[in-house]
């Protein structure tokens, strides 16, 4: 997708999915045979409900309908949230992950799990899992010292609220 397009997109869409109090992730325009795929993510710090999904999809294939930003070629619109393995890129992508373990490769060519305690804008405070029975460590790790991070998925995690009780 040209930038031109790219951006032209985003400046259709980002109100509109702005107006639900959504943010505008991702839009990806591909091949797809004769037609495109125009898949656009979105999220929030709530997260996504497939109500969501389909308001954002009705209201956006009405603005693309009424401007000529896609051209005249055909398409399908993929309205969908992030999945669970998406990077973390952005501040808010670690905000909405407090809580979670996540695993970083570092700059300096390391890699961490951990779970994320707190964030700021400068970076996250983490709880390094014990091995062998060991207390958990706690850990301050500036964002520059992260090359990529993604959540990771916990089939097992003992609910807190539970522990608590």
């Amino acid at each position: 997708m040209s930038t031109t397009q790219n951006e032209r997109l985003r400046g259709l869409l980002e109100p509109l999915v702005a107006a639900r109090d959504l943010d505008l992730e991702e839009i990806e325009v591909t091949p797809a045979g004769r037609r495109r795929v125009l898949r656009i993510v979105v999220d929030s710090d709530d997260g996504v409900q497939l109500d969501d999904c389909a308001a954002v999809s009705r209201e956006v294939s009405q603005a693309l309908d009424e401007s000529d930003v896609m051209g005249g070629a055909p398409y399908t619109l993929e309205v969908t949230s992030p999945g669970a393995d998406r990077p973390l890129t952005e501040l808010r992508h670690y905000r909405r992950a407090v809580g979670r373990l996540v695993k970083a490769r570092l700059s300096d060519g390391g890699e961490l799990v951990a779970r994320i305690v707190s964030v700021d804008e400068d970076g996250l405070d983490l709880e390094v899992p014990g091995v062998k029975g060991r207390k958990p460590t706690e850990r301050r790790i500036a964002f520059d010292e992260i090359e990529r991070a993604r959540v990771e998925l916990e089939f097992s995690r003992k609910d807190e609220k539970k522990e608590e009780a």
